[in-house]
């Protein structure tokens, strides 16, 4: 029933799903751009549309009743910033403990513009050993869906001329928003959890 109503909804709204999902056991899926706390409501409606079993984080303010079994419910995993456990360390545990694991965030990490990506969903995929799957959603063209995989091991320079190659075409809701596809300087996977 809630799948179908989801359907509706991309429908009705004009959005299309494009892409196959991958046969993949266990993956960091990344989505971009993010510019507008819509681009998490529609990816949300395509989640369910296409009832994908993927995870990822939320506030763990968020998590009182009923609101945190609706988000738990729809893969949502809660994240306290001020637990001193990495979180980098925390989804790769989460990796290792399942046969089937995908999990999903966005490397822009915030709506507002940003000089560069965050790196950890790269430090989850390298730690775990994972493929990145390239997710998207494009607002002028009203398409959202899955990519390209990129399978490990992880470089830096490699990957990021394929996230520059694949997400240049698309465009958020608010396209000022959208910053450059970069890590900071300093990042190497190797430097430890973010």
């Amino acid at each position: 029933m809630l799948q179908r109503l989801a359907h509706f909804i991309l429908k009705v709204c004009g959005w299309t799903p494009v892409g196959d999902l991958p046969d993949l056991d266990k993956a960091v899926f990344i989505a971009a751009p993010h510019t507008s706390n819509w681009d998490g409501i529609w990816l949300m409606i395509y989640r369910v549309a296409l009832d994908i079993d993927i995870h990822f984080l939320a506030k763990h303010t968020l998590f009182w009743w009923p609101l945190g079994t609706v988000l738990s419910a729809l893969g949502a995993m809660p994240l306290d910033r001020g637990v001193s456990a990495s979180t980098v360390r925390q989804i790769k545990e989460e990796f290792a403990k399942r046969d089937r694991f995908w999990f999903a965030l966005s490397p822009e990490g915030t709506r507002k513009w940003q000089p560069h990506w965050k790196t950890g969903f790269h430090r989850i995929a390298k730690a775990a050993n994972v493929p990145i799957v390239l997710a998207f959603i494009d607002y002028p063209s009203k398409r959202m869906g899955i990519g390209i995989t990129l399978p490990p091991p992880r470089d830096i320079e490699r990957d990021l001329q394929s996230f520059r190659e694949f997400y240049e075409p698309f465009q958020g809701r608010n396209p000022e928003n959208k910053g450059a596809i970069e890590f900071p300087p300093n990042y190497r996977p190797s430097c430890g959890p973010e």
